[in-house]
């Protein structure tokens, strides 16, 4: 008599198989992407930072590439999709989201998953996925 293998057959009480979540992607950003985000939009020396601003790209100070900005990688992938654009006002170099980058970056903020509603309010607030509350007192 053969015994039957429980690694061939699957478990009767998975009817369904569960999607490969390697393949889908996470809300339009990478991994990397997702990274730089949250690096750049957390609370730098007491102030949050806008969306608005941009991204600051430093730029090379010597050599063939002078002048030009340094781009990381997680820039460099939001360039190619045309999730961001670089726009050069005076001596600074930033990186600024296109329509389709803020679009992007709303379904990001939408979830908690990937940015942290609390600590990325600032965030959700200029996305318009919060509204602020009022802080005064009511009259009567």
């Amino acid at each position: 008599m053969a015994l039957l293998s429980h690694a061939r057959l699957p478990p009767m009480c998975y009817g369904r198989v569960m999607p490969d979540r390697s393949t889908s992607p996470a809300v339009g950003f990478t991994t990397l992407e997702r990274d730089l985000i949250r690096r750049e939009f957390c609370q730098h020396f007491g102030s949050y930072p806008l969306v608005a601003e941009g991204i600051f790209l430093r730029t090379w100070r010597g050599g063939p590439q002078a002048g030009e900005p340094k781009l990381p990688p997680a820039v460099r992938t939001m360039l190619e999709r045309g999730l961001l654009e670089v726009q050069r006002d005076g001596r600074l170099v930033r990186a600024h989201f296109t329509t389709a980058g803020i679009a992007a970056l709303r379904e990001l903020a939408a979830n908690r998953r990937y940015l942290d509603p609390v600590r990325y309010a600032h965030l959700r607030r200029e996305l318009g996925l919060e509204v602020e509350e009022d802080k005064t007192p009511p009259t009567d």
